[in-house]
């Protein structure tokens, strides 16, 4: 089996990749949300892998993971590979986790982020309203997250919030020192989600870099009564091409408040200085961007060893992505705790993606499908009605 082809398409906010060889096989990969840019880095990878077998997998990555970098250029690395996977699976009739080494658990567990819903306001009782909702969801999450802190309006909408500058156009909305009133803001805030939330579903928080290390002392230590899921991203994290380990570590080391960053960290490699120096108490890689499946799984046994747990990041609004995270969650360690899953699907998936009902969400879970590959193919005559404008050539 060869590879023949590679087409690139934006459906919806994510970038499809369609890999497609002379078997009349076909597999598919996605980049994360707001990520139409790709389409160029994608197809630069395309002269690397023409000709090769997709079932060889890390023979495919080896020529092109070393070209990769921080995105978007991981983020195409990352699509191909999960089509690869998605190829290789239905070469051989079976389940993505089966070539991960199969199931350690049937029932994989994700957590909601709400899509991060508008708040009426930035008050702590707008907080509570928020998780109140996400609690109410039908499909009974028992882990939800909501952001706070720099990854929230607060720097704009809460009065002396900050000493640092408050900025936009740049990721998140700044950096620098909180004001007392700023800090004991945020701090109230996550009580009040707390007290809403009971100890029936647990709370995480999604920070966003730009918390200077005073502040993210203070923060984890006034929350530790809560035993909160984790701190997110203080540090580093979102829109950040490094990683400052040492950093994070000296906020680990000075609270029992669970430390989280990973996201938009590019191969297990960069994840060294994370876990050998035991400077977060959680890993959150996202397969979309730091290479692939695979990477993630590496990622993910490689923190077992060093006692840390992993909870992977899941952005994006699509399905292969979702897919994918199931499929490699389910052959993790038991360091694996929950995927991050965006509550923000548009619901026309449904109607144009075969087997999709199968990584629904019921009692807080998702049962594990068994389909090969990754278990969803498109209905390409009502997709096509998707696709963006120039990419109506994806399916053909």
């Amino acid at each position: 089996m060869k590879l023949i082809d590679m087409k690139v398409a934006t459906m919806g906010h994510n970038t499809l990749v369609r890999l497609i060889t002379d078997e009349g096989l076909e597999g598919y990969g996605e980049i994360e949300r707001n990520s139409s840019y790709t389409k160029p880095q994608l197809l630069f990878y395309q002269q690397h892998i023409a000709g090769e077998d997709p079932t060889n997998v890390e023979r495919v990555m080896l020529k092109i993971r070393r070209l990769g970098a921080f995105k978007p250029w991981g983020s195409a690395v990352s699509a191909i590979e999960m089509a690869l996977w998605d190829l290789a699976g239905k070469a051989a009739g079976l389940p993505v986790h089966k070539l991960m080494g199969g199931k350690v658990r049937d029932f994989v567990r994700p957590y909601s982020t709400g899509g991060y819903a508008p708040l009426r306001d930035q008050s702590p009782e707008a907080y509570a309203e928020i998780v109140r909702g996400q609690k109410a969801y039908p499909e009974g999450f028992t882990i939800v997250k909501q952001g706070v802190g720099w990854h929230s309006g607060m720097p704009k909408e809460v009065p002396n919030f900050t000493y640092g500058e408050v900025r936009q156009g740049y990721g998140h909305l700044g950096k620098g020192l909180l004001t007392e009133q700023g800090l004991d803001h945020v701090v109230a805030c996550i009580e009040a989600m707390a007290a809403e939330l009971g100890d029936e579903v647990g709370l995480a928080i999604d920070c966003g870099p730009g918390w200077m290390v005073p502040d993210a002392i203070r923060l984890a230590k006034a929350v530790e009564h809560l035993n909160l899921m984790w701190l997110e991203d203080l540090i580093t994290g979102d829109y950040s091409p490094h990683v400052t380990a040492s950093v994070y570590r000296e906020v680990t080391q000075a609270t029992s408040t669970p430390i989280h960053t990973g996201e938009q960290i590019y191969l297990r490699q960069n994840f060294m200085e994370l876990i050998e120096g035991q400077a977060v108490r959680i890993v959150g890689p996202d397969p979309m961007d730091m290479g692939g499946l695979r990477e993630l799984k590496w990622v993910a046994e490689y923190a077992d060893l060093h006692g840390i747990l992993m909870a992977p990041h899941g952005g994006g609004d699509g399905v292969f992505g979702l897919a994918g995270l199931v499929q490699t969650c389910a052959a993790m360690p038991q360091n694996y705790i929950a995927f991050e899953i965006p509550q923000c699907l548009p619901t026309w998936w449904k109607d144009i993606v075969i087997g999709l009902e199968a990584y629904a969400v019921k009692n807080g879970l998702i049962e594990v499908p068994d389909k090969p590959g990754l278990g969803i193919e498109f209905i390409k005559d009502k997709a096509a009605g998707y696709l963006g404008a120039g990419d109506e050539g994806f399916f053909d």
